[in-house]
């Protein structure tokens, strides 16, 4: 049996006569930018989430960088976050001229609020928590930290959609929250698209001044803005995605629950949930006790035509590009022990009980022989 991954195909399958529908209506009625699905889309994800505002954009990358400069970033800030993350959180604050300072992980893999506190400096501005994997972050003590110290906190919510901590979904903690609609998310278009959430009406304003040259009036330029557009045809899309979520979140939820259940008493750490909260499990990521087993691990079930991936196999602080912040292997132990030791299983809503029941046994089968 082969075990993609993930397989973006069986969506369209499932879904192909809407999907062909929703695209020929775009195109009939030859709207592609800033159309009516955008509009709505934006209201629809925002009343999802829970917050008053949705501004559209390009990308979720795009989202953080446009947020943070909605929010006043400016050259020399500085933004708090995890180095355990995809480099997009990153390139996106170095995007709006801030400085990425680095904060460890707990056993979660999200920041630890704990550590926080220590990286805070007179040009901090903002806490960027990254509800990584689809665990929501300690969100309570993060906001308690910020607002001790006067400072903004920006969510990205990547990889969170429908993420909840003590009934609020993440996304509505912050000041903003940035989204990620990349085909692979949980909420995910066919091509690439973000959105930014707020309850904040100034920082919606500016977020869609900047998200479209600045222009207050067609033509009419009152700050410097940029080309980030979630256009029209992903936005019918992800109206129509938007209404499956929650079942798609529920599946997830139920592969979860089959592979802690058939991984129990294996020794590899299984994705723990806070208490009060809801993961919704973009990735289903266990941790083996070193790297020579979890790489060993990784090759048996390649052999069994079973694909895994490791999310994320370098640290930010230790990639090449981002030498420049002077950052040292053994500063963050923690994320740095995550990349040598994690690996992310296949999850998808339209997986089979029987492929998720192939990866167990395989697992099994390895720590039986090896």
């Amino acid at each position: 049996m082969k075990i993609p991954f993930i397989d973006l195909s069986r969506q369209y399958r499932a879904y192909k006569e809407d999907f062909d529908k929703i695209t020929s209506e775009v195109f009939e009625k030859g709207s592609f930018v800033f159309g009516e699905n955008c509009s709505a889309f934006e209201h629809e994800f925002a009343e999802y989430i829970g917050t008053s505002h949705g501004v559209g954009v390009g990308s979720g990358t795009e989202a953080i960088h446009i947020a943070l400069l909605a929010c006043g970033i400016k050259s020399g800030d500085e933004v708090i976050t995890v180095s355990n993350t995809a480099v997009p959180t990153v390139s996106a604050i170095d995007f709006a001229g801030a400085t990425p300072v680095f904060a460890d992980i707990d056993d979660s893999f999200d920041i630890n609020p704990q550590l926080i506190e220590e990286k805070i400096t007179d040009k901090t501005k903002v806490i960027m928590p990254v509800h990584l994997f689809g665990n929501p972050c300690k969100m309570d003590m993060i906001c308690s930290i910020a607002e001790k110290h006067n400072l903004m906190v920006v969510e990205d919510c990547a990889q969170a959609h429908g993420a909840e901590l003590n009934g609020r979904k993440a996304g509505t903690f912050g000041q903003v929250s940035c989204f990620s609609f990349y085909p692979s998310k949980n909420l995910g278009a066919n091509g690439d698209g973000g959105m930014i959430l707020t309850s904040d009406a100034e920082i919606a304003r500016k977020a869609k001044l900047l998200r479209y040259y600045g222009f207050e009036d067609r033509y009419k330029s009152v700050m410097r803005g940029f080309n980030s557009r979630l256009d029209e045809i992903q936005a019918a899309l992800l109206r129509f995605k938007l209404k499956k979520l929650e079942s798609w979140i529920e599946r997830r939820n139920q592969i979860a629950q089959i592979y802690a259940e058939g991984l129990k008493g294996l020794p590899l750490k299984i994705p723990a949930v806070l208490p009060g909260g809801r993961h919704v499990y973009h990735l289903f990521v266990t941790q083996l006790e070193n790297q020579e087993k979890r790489d060993r691990l990784m090759r048996y079930l390649s052999e069994k035509e079973i694909t895994t991936l490791i999310h994320y196999p370098i640290p930010i602080h230790l990639q090449p590009a981002y030498d420049y912040l002077g950052c040292r292997e053994g500063s963050l132990p923690v994320t740095e022990n995550a990349a040598k030791t994690i690996v992310s299983l296949p999850l998808f809503p339209e997986m089979k009980n029987s492929e998720t029941d192939y990866v167990i046994e395989n697992i099994i089968s390895f720590f039986n022989y090896s």
